[in-house]
């Protein structure tokens, strides 16, 4: 008989425990275990060499987290069952089973679905599989379970998910502005009127919390460099697509010659499995091998990722204008003997906006000694309401490092 109880070594949190049989089990599917193979940051490695963690460990740092949360509200004497225990645990565990190569950069590259969506697809056929065992973690994961604050520690601006990814991210770039009172912020939670709030002495953790999440936003998940690999992967695929005719060649090359949607998907039970075959090693020995390519785009393409031969980027505070563009696509059709069209791989432009916080996402509520509730922008003295709501905008182009020097 397997034992089904097993301690994982984790380098950010020590010593997590899986302490369920449908844990383990879901943890040792093929579903989930796939996610080991994905890249929790994407392209971030070619900036910080140490971000090749994955989402498979990120999805284990959220539950252990979420174990830890449990733990607390029920010393608080906050009534949580053990099925819905086991149920938001099961939750968070597959917040992010839907993502599929690189995470986040090949977002609707792959289906015309978000990966929400597909983790929810990816829940409903484990459900199937395990005889109904999920249903109570999906209601809580697409908030139809009537209490609501189980739904708030898998998804809200102060959820497990955040918790762990800015945690985990800080460790592995080695960027320090990341790093928050995590264990803090856990204590300090509490349940008012079926909502998640924080305790007031909790105040000043979440205001380190929301700040360093801005600022790993602008250092980590927008860094430039990075902005670059992600437009030129867009570029690969977009390229491959044009070439390519539909074939059922390989998994990767179905997804890209074939546009599926999210009825796609509930119609023909055999895409999930095969979009569950895709993992970063597909898309990189597949762009390896595009780089002895007959289509000198798709080759020139292939060869800056794989060799880090990245485009040089601008980004300011101003939009970028079509008189800057033009110019940089007339200097490229004669540096690279292409036409104006075909510029359009290798020249762009885009926006990157960064949110400390969003009114309209269930807010962060703080509780006060004498039982009152307020916004986090309320309470705080460091964090007023004209802060919180600022939204901060940048803009960019991108284009071939050879443009700087002819």
């Amino acid at each position: 008989m397997t034992n089904k109880r097993k301690i994982i070594n984790d380098p950010v949190y020590g010593f997590l425990t899986i302490d369920d049989d449908l844990l383990y089990d879901l943890i040792s599917h093929p579903y989930l275990l796939r996610e080991s193979q994905i890249k929790q940051l994407g392209f971030t490695y070619m900036v910080y060499p140490g971000a090749m963690h994955s989402r498979f460990s990120h999805m284990l740092g959220a539950l252990n987290l979420m174990n830890r949360a449990i733990d607390v509200l029920r010393s608080k004497g906050v009534t949580i069952s053990d099925e819905e225990s086991l149920g938001v645990k099961v939750a968070i565990l597959l917040h992010d089973i839907g993502h599929g190569p690189f995470s986040h950069t090949s977002e609707h590259m792959l289906a015309d679905i978000d990966h929400e969506t597909f983790t929810l697809l990816f829940m409903q056929r484990l459900n199937e599989q395990f005889n109904g065992r999920l249903s109570t973690a999906i209601s809580i994961f697409d908030d139809t379970y009537p209490r609501h604050f189980l739904h708030q520690l898998v998804s809200s601006q102060l959820d497990m998910d955040r918790l762990d990814y800015l945690a985990r991210d800080s460790f592995f770039t080695g960027v320090s502005e990341g790093i928050v009172g995590t264990e803090r912020i856990i204590n300090m939670l509490n349940v008012t009127d079926d909502m998640l709030v924080v305790d007031e002495k909790g105040v000043y953790s979440i205001e380190k919390f929301i700040i360093s999440r801005r600022l790993m936003y602008w250092q980590v998940y927008m860094h430039k460099t990075v902005i670059v690999a992600d437009n030129i992967f867009y570029n690969i695929m977009r390229r491959a697509r044009e070439l390519y005719k539909p074939t059922d060649e390989t998994s990767l090359l179905h997804f890209l010659t074939h546009r599926h949607s999210e009825a796609d998907f509930r119609t023909d039970p055999s895409l999930l499995d095969l979009f569950a075959t895709i993992d970063d090693n597909d898309v990189i020995t597949t762009v390896k091998k595009w780089i002895h390519h007959d289509d000198k785009i798709l080759r020139n393409l292939s060869s800056m990722l794989i060799n880090r031969h990245l485009s040089a980027i601008k980004v300011g505070n101003q939009p970028v204008t079509s008189d800057l563009v033009d110019s940089l696509r007339e200097r490229l059709c004669q540096l690279f003997d292409i036409d104006r069209t075909e510029t359009e791989y290798y020249i762009g432009t885009g926006i990157l906006r960064n949110n400390a916080y969003n009114f309209n996402d269930q807010e962060i509520r703080v509780r006060l000694k004498d039982g009152s509730i307020l916004d986090i922008s309320e309470a705080s003295d460091q964090l007023d309401h004209r802060f919180l709501e600022k939204q901060v905008t940048k803009y960019y182009v991108y284009y071939p490092k050879e443009l700087r020097q002819s």
